[in-house]
């Protein structure tokens, strides 16, 4: 990273980090997203995927990703902005930015335990899927408790 903000990773430093000491970081959970504006549903589906294991990893889209996922006028919020205040969080234990459309690069990468996604996502759309079933990983679907989408926010603000 550029400038070192505390939890927030490259790929190659995660990747040192839990193989140096597995122990300290499995059962491994990993979420993935975009994260623009965080709001109440984030910070509890993020708690919710950490109680599954012993640490929770969150990859972060970049903000070209995000473009690409939201449109020209996303993100709102800078990458590493939107990184700090992930891993500020007391649930997060480390956050690693990616540019690629999915996540599976990260998935292959550090082989988390536990794949979390919400649960308006399905096991069989989900592009990471075969790459967590393919070493024996789990996927958990959590539902939202809070139903609130940051595309809604935004479009209420624009409403105002």
């Amino acid at each position: 990273m550029d400038m070192q903000i505390p939890n927030v990773y490259s790929l190659a430093e995660l990747v040192a980090l839990i193989d140096r000491s597995p122990e300290q970081w499995r059962p491994l959970v990993f979420s993935n997203g975009c994260f623009d504006l965080l709001h109440v549903g984030h910070v509890r589906y993020l708690a919710a995927a950490k109680a599954l294991g012993k640490t929770l990893v969150v990859g972060l889209n970049s903000d070209r990703s995000v473009q690409t996922l939201k449109g020209i006028d996303r993100p709102i919020i800078p990458e590493l902005q939107r990184a700090e205040v992930l891993a500020a969080l007391k649930s997060v234990d480390a956050v690693v930015i990616f540019s690629q459309p999915t996540a599976i690069n990260l998935i292959e990468s550090i082989e988390p335990d536990i794949y979390v996604k919400g649960g308006d996502y399905q096991v069989e759309t989900l592009p990471e899927a075969p790459a967590v079933l393919a070493y024996g990983g789990k996927i958990e679907l959590i539902q939202i408790e809070v139903p609130s989408s940051t595309t809604k926010i935004v479009q209420q603000i624009k409403n105002l």
